[in-house]
């Protein structure tokens, strides 16, 4: 036999070092008494045991094992449970498969206690220092004899010899297995009952401000500490934080710049409102700093009152409302705040909160460059995430809205507000979040809107839709899943449901759409399975869909396309296509190729152009030829853009349709914010801005990423147009809902599946349809009326295009966008109430 190397000394060292009492081991006398790691041909037969006096409450203990090549603990752990039986004078053993033990030079094993205290950290084939989990910092100690090789499956190292307490026996050779029962020439004394613990409460303990500091990083990082405190918030347990909060109350620091409140990484029996008693290694985990591998927690006492919550207010700054001052702190929030992005409600349980309203995208109202990021560094200091005290993915319920929690019913938009919020600060996965301690106050500030667009005059309803990777399979119900958007035919009957029904109710007669599988314009093609469905809510016949006589419209998998309601307009001419080989500035690799399509207005015999474009989008990049994202906030393909736009108004001015028609509409997903170079070489170029000049830039919006709002998606009116215009709105159906009220299934359960789902407009899409209204017969004074001022405008109009002079009611009967005699007629026509006798010049 070789002498025991495990003398009561360095345990108790070991235990001193990280804080436990020096009657822990009496207090619990469980040590590991049988060790095999090392099995002949496989794993299966690796195995430790414990022994300790019987009845001993094993729940929550565990058995982690050590890799000596850096010290670092390793999985499987083996999770003990039960009580010890009665197996030899009062004492019994239990065993533990882990299958994969570290095979020496040298390697260990650490059992620790349901309070997370270590009370043994043994070795094999040398010693070293641990690195992380129970035994952090803490050196082994060998037990002094090895495994020769592979060890048969039927041999261990074991204690043996007499007595009741670890330092009474002495670890053997290998000999035959024992596993589950005393070991062979192993005999207990009788139990003896355990002294008490000595407590720590009220022994010297670091303020927690020392531990916080007054910066980003604790001073103490990677140090162990005594730390005593009031439970101030609890989040423990599996699906939870895994941890509480403690914070300092009246022995707190004078110090206003550094925190009072921790983090303490561990799960064991206290309340909100106990002082305990920690002892721990300061970290710093996901830039919060934490309290882990915790060895020793103590209640001092409990129900005491907690510290009183510090009164926050956003924006932040890096001054003295700098939020890492109230890192791990119980705060309050005064203010009414906003929602200003819930991308992650259903999926991590979080929401975004601004003050002074939802944030706005930098280049949405601020020109790009300097100005711009000034913009996007308020932003930065201007929100803060509200969580769900979860580490839970997808969880069920989703427990936001407070009470009834998320459902396509009871949806939480962004531009809903916050009031009086209160919780703990905590900072995770680079932003600072607030974990509520209290129920959330939610109201409405933004309901869903009802009607797409406010009632008024225009004969003509033209719009802009993003519909959201549109692709239909084969056409035949086969054929997913497909490159983009639904993964199976049921998703996609779930989208085609949410898609019609938003089209339908946006009542349109003329549609661009964006985001539509490119595979042609056959009976199985994605855009006349749309029209089918439509015709299938509106009537047979009430939608048709532009086929520009090619079969694709580039190589994209996405096209844009147009789709028009023939019993109110009729189309002029043929289709035309701009693509690089008709402008070599328009990149049409990169962008999607535009389509434009002239539509005669049966209502006011006009005639329109409408060009539907899809240019290439921030995210991806465009290096390939040299344009990649400069930092101004225009992001990615900004020149890219840039030349399609200039290549698509010339384009327009040279009347690609060849039909006349002095009337031009550009419509369609951009990619770029009102401020960004795409748009302003448009607006040089004569188009009109619709929502800049008739929304306003701050208030219009499409589109919400990375908590803030603007809008990709346009309508621009030409020169000759731009006065014609009546009204252009935004139908807000879809970029203020949870992406979860889509028609994906993914990332929900069963029940979510259902209960996120309706067969409605919104969440149909993630982009914001967009509604013009234009040309109202003989409304020329534009002051809401008819009367004698618009006939007296006919009047004097009529015949006075073109550079004409004289009148022909049948010569000028062209339909060119001229005010013409046949313009009067129609007005005459739909304003019988007007008496007046009316001649032409």
């Amino acid at each position: 036999m070789i002498a025991n190397q495990f003398s009561r000394l360095p345990l108790l060292a070991a235990m001193a070092a990280i804080g436990v009492s020096a009657n822990a081991e009496a207090a619990t006398p469980v040590f590991i008494n049988e060790i095999h790691y090392d099995n002949a041909g496989s794993d299966s037969g690796e195995a430790v045991e414990i022994a300790g006096p019987a009845g001993t409450d094993l729940s929550g203990w565990k058995i982690v094992p050590y890799n000596g090549s850096g010290g670092a603990s390793y999985t499987p752990i083996c999770n003990l449970s039960g009580s010890i039986p009665n197996q030899n004078n009062g004492f019994g053993s239990v065993s533990c498969t882990i299958s994969g033990l570290q095979n020496g030079a040298p390697d260990g094993i650490a059992l620790v206690d349901a309070g997370n205290a270590l009370v043994q950290f043994l070795s094999y084939e040398g010693t070293f220092t641990a690195s992380n989990g129970p035994a952090n910092g803490i050196a082994s100690v060998d037990i002094g004899v090895l495994e020769s090789g592979s060890g048969a499956a039927g041999q261990s190292l074991q204690l043996k010899g007499s007595g009741s307490n670890y330092e009474d026996f002495t670890w053997a050779a290998e000999s035959a297995a024992s596993f589950g029962s005393i070991n062979a020439g192993q005999t207990f004394g009788g139990a003896t009952p355990p002294p008490p613990p000595v407590s720590q409460c009220g022994q010297p303990a670091t303020l927690i401000s020392a531990i916080q500091g007054s910066g980003g990083v604790s001073p103490l990082n990677g140090t162990v500490q005594h730390v005593e405190a009031v439970v101030s918030a609890d989040f423990q347990g599996s699906g939870n934080l895994n941890g509480f909060f403690v914070q300092q109350g009246s022995d707190a620091d004078a110090n206003p710049a550094t925190s009072e409140g921790l983090f303490v990484a561990a799960n064991t029996p206290v309340n909100v409102g106990d002082r305990v008693h920690l002892v721990g290694s300061v970290a710093e985990t996901y830039g919060m700093t934490r309290l882990e591998n915790v060895g020793s927690v103590e209640i001092c006492s409990s129900g005491n009152a907690l510290p009183a919550a510090v009164e926050v207010s956003l924006p932040f700054d890096s001054a003295g409302n700098d939020p890492e001052r109230w890192e791990g702190m119980l705060i309050h929030l005064p203010q009414t705040l906003t929602v200003t992005e819930n991308y992650n409600l259903a999926r991590y349980g979080e929401f975004l909160l601004s003050s002074g309203g939802r944030l706005l995208t930098p280049t949405q109202v601020a020109a790009p460059g300097q100005a711009a990021n000034d913009v996007a560094a308020q932003n930065a200091f201007n929100q803060l995430l509200v969580d769900d005290g979860s580490n839970i993915q997808n969880p069920d319920p989703v427990i936001y809205p407070q009470p009834a929690g998320l459902s396509a019913a009871n949806s939480l938009r962004s531009g809903a507000t916050v009031t009086g919020a209160s919780g703990v600060l905590a900072y995770d996965f680079g932003v600072y979040r607030l974990q509520p301690t209290q129920p959330l106050t939610f109201s409405a500030g933004n309901p869903r809107p009802a009607n797409p667009a406010p009632s008024g005059p225009g004969s003509l309803k033209v719009a802009s839709f993003n519909v959201l990777n549109y692709f239909n399979g084969n056409g035949l119900g086969g054929g997913f899943p497909t490159a983009r958007g639904a993964n199976t035919l049921a998703e996609f009957n779930r989208q085609r449901a949410k898609i019609v029904a938003a089209l339908h109710q946006l009542d349109a007669d003329v549609v661009g759409l964006m985001e539509i599988e490119n595979d042609g314009y056959a009976g199985t093609s994605a855009i006349a399975d749309l029209v089918n469905g439509l015709n299938q809510l509106a009537g047979a016949g009430s939608y048709a869909f532009v086929n520009p006589g090619r079969g694709k419209i580039g190589s994209d998998e996405i096209a844009v396309g147009l789709i028009y309601k023939p019993g109110k307009v009729g189309l002029a001419g043929g289709a035309a296509v701009l693509d690089g080989s008709v402008d070599p500035q328009f990149l049409d690799t990169k962008n999607r190729p535009a389509l434009a399509q002239t539509f005669l207005d049966k209502a006011s015999n006009k005639l329109l152009t409408v060009a539907v474009n899809h240019l290439k989008s921030k995210g991806s990049a465009c290096d390939d030829v040299n344009d990649p994202d400069t930092g101004d906030g225009q992001g990615n393909c900004n020149l890219t853009r840039t030349t399609a736009a200039t290549a698509l108004a010339n384009w327009l001015a040279g009347d690609p349709t060849q039909q006349g028609a002095a009337n031009t509409l550009i419509v369609g997903d951009l990619n770029s914010y009102a401020q960004e170079d795409p748009i302003n070489a448009l607006k040089n170029a004569g188009y009109r801005n619709l929502l800049e000049t008739m929304v306003g830039n701050q208030a219009a919006y499409s589109y919400v990423f990375d908590g803030a709002a603007g809008y990709l998606d346009y309508a621009l009116a030409g020169p000759a147009l731009a006065a014609q215009v009546k009204s252009t709105t935004e139908w807000h159906i879809n970029a203020d809902e949870p992406r979860a009220l889509d028609y994906n299934t993914e990332f929900k359960t069963a029940g979510q599946v259902d209960s996120f789902y309706v067969a409605d407009a919104y969440r149909s899409s993630d982009h914001d349809p967009l509604l013009v209204k234009l040309f109202v017969p003989g409304d020329l004074d534009n002051d809401g009326d008819v009367d004698g001022n618009d006939a007296n405008s006919i009047k004097a109009q009529v015949g006075k295009c073109n550079g004409k002079t004289g009148f022909n009611p049948e010569a000028d009967y062209d339909r060119s966008g001229c005010v013409t005699y046949a313009d009067y007629r129609i007005w005459y026509g739909h304003f019988t109430g007007y008496t007046a006798s009316l001649t032409a010049q």
